[in-house]
């Protein structure tokens, strides 16, 4: 099966539970969640221990994608575990998967798209590049540094702030729409159309 052929998964990087359902560390839940509305379909549970959603992005006919989107449901410093269960059941080739998470070397709303690289200190993407090496995209969302001498680690379980969240839909839509380019159109295209 090439890889054109083979499905695509889209993870959310995240921490579940409502108490973390609007922190800035989830922004990626935030991103798959409404890929997933998009889409008409409804997250249900997987025995990989994560909750997934399976249907199609693009037009129907050549350029439509099979893809399956998925909330890693450990916490985020496992979410390895879950998607490399994901891929092996799927049969999803590294270069088919796509991380959606926050960044705090970007500023708040921007976005950068790739494929490999580094985890610059990202808890989700460590446990994921443990797993199956570095090869994946990445759809990185920007969340800014904290404040002051606020700790990272406090800054980012913090919920968006209410100036944030004021644009916070807006950034939200443009990423899946970049996310949905990216696995349709290619990386090059959405690059050039998304990454600010």
């Amino acid at each position: 099966m090439s890889d054109v052929d083979s499905p695509w998964l889209i993870v959310g990087l995240g921490n579940p539970g409502p108490e973390y359902a609007a922190n800035r560390h989830n922004v990626g839940f935030m991103v798959v969640d409404l890929i997933a509305d998009r889409m008409g379909g409804r997250f249900k549970a997987h025995k990989s221990r994560a909750q997934v959603v399976e249907g199609r992005l693009g037009m129907p006919g050549m350029s439509s994608r099979r893809v399956v989107i998925a909330k890693p449901m450990s916490f985020m410093n496992l979410s390895g575990g879950p998607v490399n269960a994901l891929r092996d059941f799927y049969k999803v080739p590294v270069g088919n998967i796509v991380a959606i998470h926050d960044e705090l070397d970007i500023d708040y709303g921007a976005l950068r798209l790739k494929r490999g690289g580094g985890d610059n200190g990202h808890n989700g993407l460590k446990s994921m590049t443990k797993a199956m090496g570095p090869d994946y995209h990445r759809a990185r969302f920007g969340i800014g540094r904290p404040p002051g001498r606020m700790d990272v680690a406090a800054f980012v379980l913090k919920d968006f702030s209410s100036v944030e969240r004021k644009e916070l839909d807006y950034f939200v839509d443009r990423a899946a729409d970049a996310v949905e380019t990216l696995i349709v159109d290619g990386l090059e295209r959405a690059q050039g159309t998304y990454n600010s």
